[in-house]
């Protein structure tokens, strides 16, 4: 029986020949991602027992990005414990405020994080490095701890579901739709401790951008993590980062492998979709239900990239969001940010009458720039809309691509961006 490119990887880092679903390995792990929130309760653990060491320096990445700049006194001395934490144990790869942005998108940037390589993070969405063709998934802060010390990490060996995608979008739908329509057919927890592999002619056409976004929610399906196999695409990406196929290992799924369940998907078929509240898999077609909002919010680690701000030009241009609606546009990084300005799309924004924020995880998580208050009824492209995700309890969250939310800031309600197709045309 041959092996899916998730259990290659971690047979490769377990020391094994093969490994099957269910296995218990002791994977070694390449790259150690940290940010302010997480890190100081593993770095605690670690400090109580006696354990204040880091397994190798030039192989953990910092980046503080839940709550920077500080919010208030808490969240300041959390900075603090992970910069002084960085700077005495000689950690290189930091990203301070001002030189990165949200950690996902910055990590997947640099280069640092190859093909064919693991990762772990204190965050769920470390998933979205697996659109490089690396095993990369979240952990908790106790499981972080033990990577900062010794390297390793216990897995059980996921089962992997093959998602195959063929044929092309329609104008206006985006790789956000498609993993939400996936997401709505397959359940939040659809996916349980599964690889999500995507494959299909639309994978193979899409760029990196979009494969990050449909590989970062492989957790709201209730994903171990998602993968895409490396390809001209990938190498390209890579290169562009002074990377070369000779620095990595390229691994692609054995015609034999065995999948838990595979689910197809006709891109041409699926429509803008909307995740209602309060679950990811609760999605409608955009527009089917005029529903009012008064926050549109575009950022995350799903779609905070360039293309996703494009997006948002493309429909904000010339246009005003509407009365009432509080609209706040975040790049995921520094560099997006630079970008976006010197394309011109950080003034199509702000004439438009939206808010540009700078580069952090902001209102994603309820913790800064940009909470929702009570009774808020919030289009946002992020990835979770649970009760009290982006702040209140009673706020409503509606979970969209960058061209729905700018479409439904204009409108002042949910709405198809189809309806702007013609500005699509106008961009070509």
């Amino acid at each position: 029986m041959g092996m899916t490119i998730a259990e290659k990887i971690l047979a490769a880092h377990s020391g094994h020949d093969s490994v099957v679903p269910g296995q218990l390995i002791e994977c070694a792990t390449d790259w150690v991602l940290c940010h302010e929130i997480t890190t100081p309760a593993a770095l605690r653990m670690l400090e109580e027992r006696g354990m204040d060491r880091v397994f190798n320096p030039d192989q953990i990445v910092a980046v503080p990005d839940h709550s920077v700049p500080a919010m208030n006194i808490k969240a300041a001395k959390m900075y603090q414990k992970l910069k002084s934490w960085v700077h005495e144990k000689g950690i290189k790869h930091f990203f301070d405020v001002g030189r990165g942005g949200i950690a996902h998108v910055v990590l997947e940037n640099t280069g640092l994080m190859k093909p064919g390589q693991t990762l772990v993070s204190g965050d769920s969405h470390t998933c979205n490095a697996g659109a490089l063709g690396a095993f990369a998934t979240g952990v908790g802060s106790t499981d972080l701890a033990g990577a900062i010390y010794a390297g390793k990490v216990w897995f059980k060996v996921p089962e992997t579901m093959l998602i195959r995608v063929t044929g092309q979008t329609q104008p206006g739908v985006t790789p956000k739709d498609i993993v939400l329509e996936v997401i709505k057919r397959i359940g939040a927890d659809g996916a349980n401790y599964m690889v999500m592999e995507w494959v299909g002619d639309y994978i193979d056409n899409l760029d990196m951008e979009g494969r990050f976004t449909l590989t970062n929610m492989a957790i709201e399906a209730g994903g171990k993590t998602g993968i895409v196999a490396v390809d001209d695409t990938t190498r390209a990406y890579m290169s562009a980062r002074g990377v070369t196929p000779g620095a990595y290992t390229e691994y692609q799924s054995d015609a034999d492998a065995r999948f838990k369940v595979v689910v197809e998907v006709d891109a041409s078929q699926v429509e803008p979709t909307v995740a209602y509240p309060h679950i990811p898999s609760n999605g409608r077609v955009a527009g089917s239900d005029r529903i009012a909002v008064s926050h549109a919010y575009v950022g995350s680690c799903t779609n905070g990239r360039i293309t996703d701000l494009r997006d948002v030009a493309r429909i904000l241009k010339g246009r005003k969001v509407a009365d009432g609606v509080q609209m706040i546009v975040v790049p995921a990084t520094q560099a997006i940010w630079k970008q976006a300005a010197q394309e011109g799309l950080l003034e199509i924004f702000v004439d438009a009458g939206a808010s540009v924020s700078y580069p952090s995880c902001g209102a994603c998580l309820g913790m800064h720039s940009g909470v929702l208050g009570p009774d808020d009824v919030c289009i946002s492209s992020s990835n979770r809309n649970f009760v009290g995700r982006m702040g209140d309890p009673s706020a409503q969250i509606y979970l969209a691509s960058p061209a729905t939310v700018a479409a439904s800031a204009v409108a002042g309600f949910i709405s198809d961006p189809r309806a702007y197709n013609d500005t699509i045309n106008a961009a070509d």
